[in-house]
C-alpha cells in the first residue's frame, strides 16, 4: 500500500515503527515480484486493497512460490467481493482474513471485519472500532434504526477537525463532530456495518478515487461528443471499473 495513502501511514508504517516491526516495500506494484519477496523475506502479514489480493490469487506464479509464512491478510480501500474472501479461506485454510473501511478523515480504519465474523458476513464491512461511534442518518441529518439505508457517519477521536484552509467543506463534512462520508449503507442489528452505494459522484477503482465530472469534462472537451456520463461498472479484481455514455454530434 503506498504511503501516500491514509491506510499505508496509518494502518502500516506508523504501528510498525511504534512496535519496531520489519515493513519491506516494493517501489512498484507487481504480483509476481510480491510473491517472490514473500518467499524470500517470510513475509507474515500482507495489506493491501482487496485488488491487489485478486492479482496475488490470480497470479500464474501463486501455486509454485511458498506463502506458508504468511499468517495474517487485510485489506480496505474499496469494495471487497465476498468471493475474495472464500478463495483466501481456500488458498489459506489456517488464515482468518479481514478487510477495514474508513477515510483519509477517519484517520485510516473507522471499522473491522475479520475471523470468524468476516466468514460469518463477507459483505459487512464489520463492526465499528472501539473508539469510533457510527450512525446511519437520511437526508435530514435524523438518526435511521437497525436496518435503515442512510448515509454513514463516524464519531470519535481519530476524526480529523476539517480541511485545509476550506471553511465550506469544512461545514458540509463536519457536523457537530461527526463525519459526514457521503456513503450510503446500513447497520444490522448486530452493528455491523454495510456499504452499500456513494452518495458523492465519484468512483472507486483498484482502490483509488475517481472523480467522474473529470472525466465527463475531458470528453465534453471532443468536438464531437454532444453529452457525455460517467458510470461505474462490477469489476471483480477492480471493485469497480469505468463506463463512459456518449452521445456524438451529428455529423
Amino acid at each position: 500500500v503506498p504511503l501516500f495513502h491514509v491506510t499505508g501511514s496509518h494502518s502500516v508504517l506508523i504501528p510498525c515503527m511504534a512496535g519496531g516491526t520489519k515493513i519491506v516495500l516494493m517501489q512498484r506494484w507487481n504480483a509476481e515480484r510480491a510473491l517472490e519477496l514473500i518467499e524470500t523475506e517470510k513475509i507474515n502479514s500482507l495489506t493491501g486493497v482487496p485488488t491487489q489480493m485478486w492479482q496475488l490469487l490470480d497470479s500464474p506464479d501463486f501455486a509454485r512460490r511458498d506463502t506458508s509464512t504468511i499468517e495474517g491478510v487485510g485489506y480496505g480501500g474499496a469494495a471487497a467481493a465476498p468471493e475474495l474472501t472464500m478463495r483466501f479461506k481456500e488458498a489459506f485454510p489456517a488464515i482468518w482474513p479481514g478487510q477495514g473501511y474508513g477515510a483519509t478523515e477517519t484517520t485510516s480504519v473507522a471499522t473491522g471485519n475479520s475471523a470468524e465474523d468476516y466468514l460469518r458476513k463477507p459483505d459487512s464491512v464489520g463492526l465499528a472500532v472501539p473508539v469510533c461511534d457510527i450512525k446511519i442518518i437520511d437526508a435530514d441529518g435524523n438518526a435511521l434504526p437497525v436496518g435503515g439505508v442512510g448515509e454513514i457517519c463516524v464519531y470519535g477521536p481519530n476524526v480529523v477537525k476539517g480541511y485545509w484552509n476550506k471553511p465550506e467543506a469544512t461545514a458540509k463534512a463536519f457536523v457537530d463532530g461527526w463525519y459526514h462520508t457521503g456513503d450510503v449503507g446500513r447497520i444490522d442489528e448486530e452493528g455491523f456495518v454495510y456499504v452499500m452505494d456513494r452518495i458523492k459522484d465519484m468512483l472507486i477503482r483498484g482502490g483509488e478515487n475517481i472523480y467522474c465530472v473529470e472525466i465527463e469534462d475531458v470528453l465534453y472537451s471532443h468536438p464531437m461528443v454532444l453529452e457525455a456520463a460517467i458510470v461505474g461498472l462490477p469489476h471483480k479484481v477492480l471493485g469497480e471499473e469505468v463506463g463512459a455514455i456518449v452521445r456524438v454530434k451529428q455529423a
